[in-house]
């Protein structure tokens, strides 16, 4: 990951993901904000404690549709953005663009259609459902996704919690019933997820000199409540057979990270 110039401040990214997000509805181009950024948008109340948990933000990742990959391409370039020709080969076989800032030296990460990294989380017909950002349910399910997820991705998700309800609503809110379904056809995310989240449970105490009792006891009852739809959601049939193999079969794609 390149990091942005220390001259740049966080707001300015953030400013600058909104901005590139804009320009693309001007032109009728669909693209929406991913990662730290997006959680950065849908968490203001709690932006402090995100700040507190010292969450560095550093890049802008971005998805779209990839039948407008050529006018995203288009559009990135005509707001200064030179495109990584080193990287082809990534925009080839992983429908994946790779822009950087020609004076403050952030990327810009653009994702088509999917994201296919552990697991798969598909797009296709859910940006529009949120502006400008993608949805609070998949900004939490792009973290979850990770099999070795960091520390930074744990703090993004402590403070999503902190900040929405569970509910069965995509607006503002946890949608446990989506992400319930989608877990219940994938035996492998369903895992990678559900261990994710027992894992937060268990480090919250690390964040106590940071997180308040109420903030701690907060993200906890949501987490119990999210894990307990998941578990209570019908299974598929190809979701029981996996299950019966478990993880002594690898159950999630080897992930290597796209450095410039």
């Amino acid at each position: 990951m390149s990091g942005k110039s220390a001259s740049v401040s966080e707001d300015e990214i953030i400013a600058e993901a909104k901005k590139i997000v804009d320009a693309a509805s001007r032109k009728g181009i669909t693209l929406r904000i991913m990662g730290a950024a997006a959680v950065r948008i849908h968490c203001q109340q709690f932006l402090n404690l995100h700040k507190s948990l010292k969450r560095e933000l550093t890049d802008i990742d971005l998805m779209g549709y990839s039948s407008q990959g050529a006018e995203i391409s288009s559009l990135l370039e005509s707001l200064g953005y030179l495109f990584n020709k080193n990287m082809r080969h990534v925009a080839a076989i992983l429908q994946r663009y790779i822009f950087k800032h020609p004076v403050h030296g952030w990327k810009v990460d653009v994702f088509f259609d999917k994201l296919e990294m552990c697991h798969t989380i598909d797009f296709r017909g859910r940006l529009e459902l949120e502006y400008p950002t993608i949805t609070v349910s998949d900004i939490l399910l792009e973290k979850l996704q990770i099999v070795k997820i960091n520390e930074k991705d744990i703090k993004d998700i402590i403070v999503l919690l902190r900040e929405h309800e569970i509910s069965e609503s995509e607006k503002e809110a946890v949608n446990k019933a989506y992400i319930s379904k989608l877990l219940s056809k994938d035996w492998g995310f369903y895992y990678t997820a559900t261990l994710n989240l027992k894992k937060i449970c268990n480090m919250l105490d690390k964040y106590g000199d940071i997180l308040s009792p109420e903030d701690a006891s907060d993200v906890l009852g949501k987490i119990n409540c999210l894990l307990d739809a998941i578990e209570k959601a019908e299974k598929s049939s190809s979701w029981k057979l996996r299950a019966k193999i478990g993880p002594r079969v690898r159950w999630y794609r080897d992930v290597e990270e796209v450095g410039l």
